[in-house]
Order: C-alpha cells, then structure tokens, then sequence
C-alpha cells in the first residue's frame, strides 16, 4: 500500500506467481474516496496477467470482477467443503458490489429453498432482491428482503456477511447450531462485522490465508486483542482441508466459521481461468 494524502487516496498492489501454471499477476487497485464526486469509480481496479516463461504482459482484465468472483469463490469453496449436506436456507448480510457473487456462491454449493437478504436501507434491499431473483432464478432459490439481520438469520444454514461495518451486523447468539458463516466484509483493523460471540460458540475456525487475515481483518484481530478468543481457537486454512491435512465439519451440530480477506494467488487463478476461457473462444480486445 502506498498512500496518496493529497488527494485522500491509495495505490494497492497484489503481486503473485504461481509456478505450476507459469503464470504471474499484479492486481492494482486504487482507493479514491474523492471520485464520486467526479462521477468516477472510487476503487478503480485492474489486473495485469503474465506470462510466466518470458515476462510479457498477456492480458489485462477488469480487476472489479476478477476480485467478485475470486471473493465470491472463496465463499463457495468453503460451503462445498464444510457446510451441512441438507442445508436448505441461506442469509446474506450486505447488498454492495460483492454481493451478487456471495449469494450465488450458497446456490452453487447447496441446493438453498431460500435465501434472506438484509442491508441498512430496506429499499435497496428489495431492489436487490428482486434483481437477483430474476438474474438467478435458474437455481429455483427464492431471494427474500429481511427487515432485519435477526429476521435473516433465523434458522439459516449458510450465512455471509459482505459490509464495510465496524460493528457487527447480527447477534451471533441467534446463530443456529450446525450453521456455516462466511465473514467476507472486513479488511481493515477497524472493521468488525462478526458478532465475537459467534467465535465463542464455534466448533471451527477456518482462513483463507491466515497469515493475511491476521495483517488486516478487525473481524478476528479485535477479539484476539481482547482475549475472547486466542490462536489455539484456530483450526487453520480452507487450503489444508482440501489436501487433508486439516480436519473439516464433523458432526451436523458444529457452528463453523470462515473468514476471508483475499490473495494475490485468488486473483492470479481467477484471472487465468478468464484468460483461457477468452481464448479459447475468440473473444476480448487484442493489441498485438
């Protein structure tokens, strides 16, 4: 990160390399808070992929929807992986630009007869609602507004939440026994929009990269520094599950807990997969 207060903005750069794919990627995504008064987006953001054997840039995509459908695979790897096989109800906390890919994320892991939707603003909420209710009504999920994050929750199986907040946006204490949470929203120190009491109750607690969570997210650093929960509370990384090194759901009842911040390396994947897609079938802009 490098700061520009002049202008109340940042530079963000993601750099990766993963050498099995020879392939490398920087995503460069920039926090302008200012340019929506100019009508600009306030976190512009690209994705630059290269060649892993020369060095040359082979493409550049839309860095916004890469990181959508990395976060939103992210959640979805970790339902497929640890939620209950008959979860039927879902919730979604947050309606911004990472929801639609999170609610996805639930219908692809499990077959959901209904998914609750809460934000601040209950029009919007609607709106959204609606919205996805037509964009994915292949996967014959009902999406509902909630009125409330406790009205959303109730007797949810899958849970996200994907918001800016610094306080928490559900009573983790009305969290239902054998529920699956995504926590996606917090990546700054300040933001928590985990209800610690949630951390307190679960059987597992799950990363993407722990090592990057424990850099940025208030979600599991603030009841670290206040001792409600310590390292030992840790089960370890969605990575070490798929090899089997790490145990994942056990028992129906366990409420299990996964927090994600994102990697350079969910960029570089996703960004790649788009690539080849693009290639193999003729499409997208080329400069050569």
């Amino acid at each position: 990160m490098i700061p520009a207060p002049k202008h109340e903005g940042a530079f963000l750069f993601m750099p990766a390399y993963v050498a099995d794919l020879d392939t490398a990627s920087i995503k460069i995504v920039n926090i302008f808070p200012k340019n929506i008064d100019k009508g600009m987006p306030s976190a512009p953001a690209q994705v630059l992929l290269v060649d892993g054997t020369n060095g040359l840039i082979t493409a550049v995509l839309d860095g916004t929807y890469v990181t959508q459908l990395r976060t939103g695979a992210a959640s979805g790897a970790a339902f497929d992986l640890l939620a209950r096989k008959d979860a039927k109800k879902g919730a979604l906390i947050g309606t911004g630009g990472q929801a639609a890919a999170q609610l996805e994320a639930m219908m692809v892991a499990r077959r959901l007869e209904v998914v609750k939707v809460y934000d601040l603003n209950l029009e919007r909420t609607k709106e959204f609602a609606a919205r996805m209710q037509e964009e994915l009504k292949a996967y014959g999920t009902r999406v509902e507004a909630a009125e409330s994050s406790d009205e959303a929750i109730e007797d949810a199986d899958l849970i996200v939440t994907v918001t800016p907040s610094s306080k928490p946006v559900f009573d983790g204490s009305k969290v239902k026994k054998g529920a699956t949470l995504s926590c996606v929203g917090s990546y700054q120190h300040h933001m928590q929009e985990m209800d610690p009491v949630v951390l307190t109750r679960a059987s597992k607690i799950y990363f993407d990269s722990e090592e990057a969570v424990l850099s940025e997210a208030g979600d599991i650093l603030i009841p670290l520094e206040d001792g409600t929960i310590t390292k030992a509370d840790f089960t370890g990384d969605l990575g070490a599950v798929i090899l089997g090194s790490v145990p994942g759901r056990e028992d129906d009842d366990e409420i299990i807990v996964f927090k994600t911040v994102g990697i350079g390396t969910q960029d570089l994947v996703t960004a790649k997969c788009i690539y080849d897609k693009a290639i193999h079938r003729g499409i997208g802009t080329s400069w050569d």
